[in-house]
């Protein structure tokens, strides 16, 4: 009986093995395959359930299967509802690649690499006006930091500010450090905030105090925003170039605000510019010269910015400077020493890879400022480009849109506009921007609406419009160049025709006549919409028209603000 039992298990033991070198043999067969033509391209791994993978496979497989699942994304360079870059020259890529492999918190291994960073810092500082201070005169540094995107720079900023006014707090009132904690610290800033600082309230524990402003100006009013400055308040930001629009609050006029309130109610209150956009736009427009915004400004301690927007770098690029190191920067400084020296680290992410900081060095090089204010150049030439064929469109003798935006001095390359009320159509921005998606452009529509961060209700962005009107926004990036801001009017005007055409003002209803509205229907089964409704004209239609198009993916962050850019 033994004998016979371990003949079994050999049995079982070498029909196993035959079994996994029969799988094996399948393996290496593959791998000599062209993937297309391999058993690799019939897994379903993204959207599948698969787990880790048991067997590796070759590198032109793995970038065959990246590839694919990037073409099936939208098309970036005809993104205009990201500010992101996506430009980069052959010799840049190499230099992106060759900071994969450094880690830039490793200041001691390479200190060369952070050298770079420092000339950055620097650059930016000059950029902006820093003046110049004890710190810098002994370590030829000013007191800034690449950080993480300008959400990393934007906390960093946040932080440094509560700090200062903690201390300041604490002599004013006699306060302990464990005293002076319970005491609640507030913000003041537009309701047009980047998503950024909702990070910053919820995290760091800082109270918003929003400001909205109207829908004709979307800048920060500043008589409101006095109206909001106490004895806990930390600092007031603006914003130089809103993603809804892109104006330029007006920061001189705040700093004068902030001057009077100190030295009325004994306050220590500062500015900090969030210039994710603005701080590679404004120094290169000639009519911003002369329109102090940035430390020019007694009154502004720090300013930030995405390198990876308009300073063309890598995504994941972002810097802050501060006014200087004293009572500002040395709060959110701390000393590293277990990677074999002393340095100090000012960022909340430790190991990064170069890539940005190199990157973002290269296109200074690369551009100069020169370089710099002609690409600013076209892109505002671009955006009137765009402007100028909007208004031009017009339906049944009425202007088609409302233009939202600065217009074509002092702000951002940015179009922004929404169909005019006054047509009572029955769609609205956000249908029409699913409607400009079928010839693969992307704008970016949503509702003139937020979370509040405090009641997590949804509240209107402006003091003087309906939360539920809608807008969409063009951003003008280096690569939309005058000939395809053309093509992109084209298109917005064939998709508003489409819409008349197919959408019946009475009913509502879409007609299926469009090839690329047959598949999608098709995909998503037959949903005949019902042809009464009680809802008022201009609202029924958006939710049929999506549901039709099967582009309800990414409705609430359509929909509402504050989405990331």
């Amino acid at each position: 009986m033994t004998h016979k039992g371990k003949g079994k298990d050999k049995e079982s033991e070498v029909e196993q093995l035959r079994e996994e070198v029969a799988t094996l043999k399948g393996v290496i067969n593959d791998l000599n395959k062209s993937y297309y033509a391999s058993n690799f391209s019939q897994d379903l791994i993204v959207q599948g359930k698969a787990g880790f993978p048991k067997h590796g496979i070759p590198a032109s497989h793995a970038k065959t299967i990246i590839r694919d699942y990037h073409n099936m994304d939208s098309n970036e360079y005809l993104n205009t509802s990201s500010y992101v870059n996506v430009v980069f020259e052959p010799e840049e890529m190499e230099v992106a690649q060759l900071g994969m492999s450094i880690n830039i918190a490793d200041q001691t291994v390479y200190p060369v690499t952070f050298k770079i960073h420092d000339h950055v810092v620097n650059m930016m500082a000059h950029l902006w006006n820093c003046p110049s201070n004890e710190v810098f005169e002994s370590t030829g540094v000013h007191a800034g930091a690449g950080t993480v995107g300008s959400t990393e720079a934007c906390l960093l900023a946040g932080l440094a500010l509560k700090f200062r006014w903690r201390r300041w707090f604490m002599k004013k009132h006699g306060l302990s450090k464990a005293e002076v904690v319970n005491e609640p610290a507030n913000i003041v800033l537009s309701s047009m905030y980047q998503a950024a600082w909702e990070k910053l309230f919820k995290y760091m524990d800082i109270e918003p105090r929003l400001v909205k402003p109207s829908y004709k100006t979307m800048t920060l009013d500043v008589a409101e925003a006095e109206k909001h400055i106490d004895e806990h308040t930390i600092g007031v930001v603006c914003i130089l170039g809103n993603h809804y629009s892109g104006h330029y609050d007006p920061v001189h006029e705040v700093n004068d605000m902030i001057e009077r309130v100190n030295k009325e109610k004994g306050l220590q209150v500062g500015i900090h510019v969030d210039a994710a956009s603005g701080g590679f736009i404004a120094p290169f427009q000639e009519e911003m010269k002369d329109v102090p915004w940035d430390f020019r400004l007694p009154n502004v301690l720090s300013i930030s910015t995405s390198g990876h927007k308009f300073g063309e770098s890598v995504c994941g690029t972002g810097w802050v400077v501060w006014r200087e190191k004293k009572d500002l920067s040395e709060h959110v400084a701390i000393s590293v020493s277990y990677l074999g020296g002393n340095a100090d680290s000012y960022t909340l992410n430790f190991s990064r890879p170069a890539s940005g900081i190199m990157v973002q060095f290269y296109k200074i090089l690369r551009l100069g400022m020169e370089g710099y204010r002609s690409k600013v150049d076209n892109q505002m030439n671009t955006s009137r480009l765009i402007r100028e064929g909007l208004e031009n469109m017009t339906f049944k003798g009425k202007k088609r849109f409302i233009i939202l935006d600065q217009g074509d001095e002092g702000c951002l390359p940015v179009v922004a506009a929404m169909l005019n009320p006054e047509l009572n159509l029955p769609y609205d921005d956000i249908d029409l921007q699913h409607a400009i998606s079928d010839e693969h452009w992307y704008v970016s529509g949503y509702r003139m609406q937020y979370h509040c961060p405090s009641t997590e209700n949804l509240v209107s962005l402006f003091n003087d419009i309906t939360s539920d009107q809608t807008m969409f926004r063009i951003v003008v990036k280096s690569n939309l160049t005058m000939e395809m801001g053309q093509s992109l009017v084209g298109v917005i005007g064939r998709s508003l025709d489409w819409l008349d055409q197919h959408l019946d003002s009475e009913h509502s209803t879409p007609l299926p006549d469009r090839p690329s509205f047959k598949r999608r229907k098709t995909y998503l089964g037959n949903m005949e919409p019902s042809k009464e409704s009680t809802l008022p004209t201009g609202m029924r239609l958006a939710p049929l028209v999506r549901a039709f198009m099967g582009l309800n993916v990414r409705r609430k962050e359509l929909d509402h603000g504050h989405q990331a850019c």
